[in-house]
């Protein structure tokens, strides 16, 4: 009957938002266990919040994606080199000739604007703001409540069958005493 303490952070839609467990506040973010055992909807501040919860992080998923992030910066560095270097050969090796650097000049000047226009294409796509947490284990108390609560539900549960089952009460005496 125990659930773990771990729980997954999702959004629901606006038109589903209902009331904060904790403050009592409209909230689309919901706490949910992994096997979809229990669900409780929560505001997002909380999430932050030390006392309520804590972050579960994956530091090989972090490090896995910085490792990634490097990657590809070094990629990106290492291609605007070699097209440095490239250009720098063709300026030496054209210099002799004067028409090919009236050339080289409208080729540069389209080279450059190139570069630029990927600059700025650069420039407009906005930082990724860091992902939050998206796994979280409960506080103690909280998760204790929750556990609580789970099994009053049970016995709630337990007691309407009862209730409902015609053998559960005691049956008139039949004998003479």
């Amino acid at each position: 009957m125990s659930i773990p303490n771990i729980w997954n952070h999702r959004k629901v839609a606006d038109t589903s938002a209902k009331a904060c467990e904790v403050c009592y506040k409209p909230s689309t973010s919901v706490l949910i266990t992994p096997e979809n055992k229990d669900f409780f909807y929560v505001c997002p501040s909380h999430l932050k919040d030390r006392g309520f919860c804590s972050p579960i992080i994956d530091h090989e998923a972090v490090a896995a994606k910085k490792k990634k992030e490097v990657d590809d910066e070094f990629e990106r560095v290492k291609k605007e080199y070699e097209e440095k270097q490239r250009k720098k050969k063709e300026k030496e090796s054209k210099k002799d000739d004067e028409s090919e650097k009236a050339k080289e000049k409208d080729a540069e000047k389209k080279d450059e604007s190139k570069p630029n226009s990927k600059d700025k294409e650069e420039e407009k796509t906005p930082p990724k703001p860091e992902e939050e947490p998206r796994v979280f284990a409960l506080q103690r108390t909280f998760y204790q409540q929750r556990l609580d609560r789970k099994r009053q539900a049970e016995m709630a549960k337990r007691n309407q069958e009862r209730l409902r089952n015609p053998n559960f009460f005691p049956s008139v005496p039949k004998d003479l005493p």
